[in-house]
């Protein structure tokens, strides 16, 4: 069930500690970080787990995920780019998936930035 729940990644700014924070809006208070955004998304998941366990322990409603986007799509894409993201993925270590996931974290975040404005609060949803 963790991994149902919509979450938003954003940059943090240098004076924040710089890296990439997590929210879970339908969890008040479920948040975590990380240096990128696969670190902030695996930590994410933590998070989640820590707080449906401490909902289970005191008896609090476990709030149902708002959202019903599966998190999926199929996109069709010119083998060359195909070819050389595998060869990035393979590069950075991490999977095709986690690295375009990683790519377009970062592209929507900076399209915040667009004309010199802030990043913060620019969501990236699941």
């Amino acid at each position: 069930m963790k991994d149902e729940y919509p979450f938003i990644i954003r940059p943090l700014s240098e004076e924040d500690g710089a890296g990439y924070l997590i929210e879970y809006p339908d969890l008040p208070g479920c948040m975590s970080d990380g240096e990128t955004p696969e670190e902030a998304l695996a930590n994410g998941r933590d998070a989640v787990k820590s707080y449906l366990a401490s909902c289970r322990k005191y008896g609090d409603k476990v709030p149902k995920p708002g959202r019903s986007a599966s998190g999926q799509w199929r996109q069709r894409v010119p083998k060359s780019l195909h070819s050389r993201l595998v060869t990035r993925a393979e590069q950075e270590g991490v999977s095709l998936n986690t690295l375009v996931t990683a790519m377009i974290a970062e592209g929507l975040g900076k399209r915040g930035t667009a004309g010199g404005g802030s990043t913060r609060g620019t969501p990236v949803r699941k």
